[in-house]
């Protein structure tokens, strides 16, 4: 096995993904057989500045570098062999956000993230004017507040893209967006698989008068399927992701992709009626749909897969931070008392706990909103724990109340996707809350109300899930959902738990409490300054 995998690397037979999280940017390299045999990350956080959640562009170049140096040491520790060479690469980032640029190719202002619920106005206005759901997240929110805000720099723009489009851009010199990602910027039309043209001529008349003359299509990047050219890695862009110049150029890179894209890649789940919940410091479902939703919900987005098919994503802004908070207090005290307990064994040892829990979480409540959560109606976040003296108070309660609470909102907007009446043949979960074996994968099926799968690989995520893209790039003949079917996850079941009646019931009387409590958030926000 490691002579073959020695003979991929030296071969160039490998494809190599690096996505950036939230909290990680994480390099993966994939053999011939599509299997993970090298990896690196770097840990990093968003920052609160002047009132806008944002990364700089420093931490952006350094964690990159890092990643990647991480992940090629591993490469020449384990198989001897010096990276010089790759298949195929690809990048991907958290979808949405604001990066506007200027003719000269500078940043007109701080990388705004998918985090910063700063846009409402621009979300009400635009949801109206389009009859298409637009989030306070999407790049086209950002830009349109920034016009409405009457923003200097706004007359400026000359190129506007995601995370991932810009990283790309910088290491091939094309301005292009995978489609996936692309839906998190503008509304897609799902059968020109491009930005929908009707909806640019009404954004061309909602700016009239503005200092925003430019032409919106001049603008934004060129939208790309998966699989299709996406350039090749410059000089430049060598030297940026590896500055020993080991790394030659030449490399063909496929179009950058969102973290929902990847993920619905990372877990098979890009064919009509299947569907994946991504769990992080934020948290998604995606549900591919069959048809178009009948009407206009507010909580529920609407972007594609990195084939263009249409997608139904309940989106919440929050999910692990609470419990990564309480459980970082627990290795504090655990350190105060002289013990030296391993990071993953606390979580382990808590997950594990929290089955021991009531269903119904004891009566505990909590929201471990960090930030705004638009399922809720916040517009800023304020982690509450509540309880009343008749509660019961213990830790397997407490951490199965975290555990639930973090897929409380995301419950609350699957109810609406019930009422439209679609229909999920499969719903796989990922991310690093499964990587304790059936904890989070039971308390979640107990939220989605169906059976939940969860794969050997949930636990690679996004990384993994571009590096596939890229290693799609040089697939000539079968489709993606073809690819993903018969080439990476042929013989992979995975483990599915059905959601348990009792679990159910339990789930059902925390998420009443979770509603009814929801005016104890608000008045926190509107208190706690």
């Amino acid at each position: 096995m490691i002579a073959k995998t020695k003979l991929d690397i030296m071969d160039g037979r490998t494809a190599l993904g690096i996505e950036f999280g939230s909290t990680r940017i994480k390099s993966v390299l994939i053999g011939s057989d599509l299997v993970p045999i090298a990896a690196g990350s770097f840990e990093w956080e968003n920052a609160l500045e002047n009132g806008i959640w944002t990364y700089s562009l420093e931490d952006i170049w350094k964690g990159l570098r890092v990643s990647y140096r991480k992940m090629a040491t591993e490469v020449f520790e384990e198989y001897g062999e010096t990276l010089s060479t790759i298949g195929s690469i690809g990048f991907s980032a958290m979808m949405h956000g604001y990066m506007a640029f200027d003719k000269d190719d500078e940043l007109l202002v701080p990388f705004r993230t998918w985090r910063n619920a700063i846009t409402a106005e621009a979300e009400e206005k635009l949801t109206e004017a389009f009859q298409y759901n637009i989030p306070q997240r999407w790049s086209i929110a950002h830009l349109y507040q920034a016009i409405l805000n009457q923003e200097e720099h706004v007359s400026e723009i000359h190129f506007l893209t995601t995370l991932a489009g810009y990283i790309h851009w910088q290491m091939t010199g094309q301005k292009v967006l995978g489609v996936g990602d692309a839906s998190g910027i503008f509304p897609i039309d799902t059968e020109t698989k491009n930005y929908d043209q009707q909806m640019v001529e009404i954004f061309s008349q909602l700016t009239e008068g503005t200092a925003f003359t430019q032409e919106l299509g001049q603008v934004l990047p060129k939208v790309l399927l998966a699989g299709e050219a996406a350039g090749t890695l410059t000089q430049e862009g060598a030297y940026l992701l590896d500055p020993t110049g080991t790394l030659q150029p030449g490399i063909p890179l496929c179009p950058p992709e969102g973290d929902a894209g990847t993920g619905m890649v990372a877990t098979n789940s890009v064919r009509q009626r299947t569907g994946n919940v991504s769990a992080g410091t934020s948290a998604f479902a995606m549900i591919v749909l069959e048809e178009k939703l009948k009407e206009v919900h507010p909580e529920i987005d609407l972007v594609t897969t990195p084939m263009g098919d249409l997608v139904a994503m309940v989106h919440t802004n929050n999910c692990s931070s609470e419990i990564n908070a309480w459980v970082h207090l627990f290795k504090e005290f655990s350190e105060a008392l002289g013990l030296d307990i391993r990071t993953e064994k606390l979580y382990t040892t808590l997950f594990e706990k929290a089955l021991e829990g009531d269903p119904d979480c004891g009566g505990l409540l909590s929201y471990g909103y960090h930030s705004g959560e638009n399922i809720t109606g916040m517009n800023e976040g304020r982690p509450l724990f509540v309880r009343t003296p008749e509660s019961k108070f213990d830790l397997a309660n407490f951490m199965r109340l975290h555990l639930s609470s973090a897929f409380g909102a995301m419950r609350i907007g699957m109810e609406i996707l019930k009422k439209e009446t679609i229909r999920i043949d499969k719903l796989v979960g990922h991310g690093g809350i499964f990587k304790t074996p059936e904890v989070g994968q039971r308390i979640l099926a107990s939220a989605m109300e169906a059976p939940v799968t969860v794969m050997e690989t949930a636990g690679e995520g996004g990384a993994w899930g571009i590096a596939l893209l890229a290693a799609y790039q040089s697939e000539e003949v079968l489709t993606l959902a073809e690819f993903l079917e018969q080439k990476v996850f042929a013989g992979s079941e995975g483990i599915t738990l059905e959601p348990q009646e009792e679990d159910l019931q339990g789930y059902s009387e925390f998420i009443e409490r979770y509603e009814k409590g929801l005016k104890i958030e608000a008045e926190a926000i509107h208190t706690l300054k």
